[in-house]
């Protein structure tokens, strides 16, 4: 497999640069992961860096490589995202509706005195 020179910035590696294997199109993962072994014996530490472009030419403004940079959350976005697909639902707690944002009940969709039966 080919592998590519790719350079690291900010976290524990910054600066370094190290061979990153590249895929069937050329292009390194979009996550890398590094795990750290803990000196206590504990689980190791996994450092999360995503992948960026790491310059754009002057003229045509053609990317010009790539770079990781540190990702100190470590979101896990592995999912993939199709165009189809609906969006995740956000943590966030909502406020509980209260009787001012209760909707007021509007005329019933039947006429009144007809039974709500279809087949009667």
């Amino acid at each position: 497999m080919k592998s590519e020179h790719t350079p690291f910035e900010g976290g524990p590696m910054d600066g370094r640069v190290l061979p990153v294997l590249v895929g069937p199109t050329g292009h390194p993962p979009k996550i890398y992961r590094i795990p750290v072994p803990d000196a206590a014996g504990g689980p190791p530490t996994v450092l999360v860096y995503r992948r960026v472009p790491r310059a754009h030419s002057k003229r045509l403004g053609i990317q010009q490589g790539w770079k990781y940079e540190y990702d100190p959350e470590g979101r896990a976005d592995t999912k993939l995202k199709w165009p189809w697909s609906k969006p995740e639902p956000k943590s966030e707690t909502r406020p509980e509706p209260g009787p001012e944002s209760t909707p007021e009940p509007g005329p019933d969709a039947t006429p009144g005195g007809k039974p709500d039966d279809a087949h009667g």
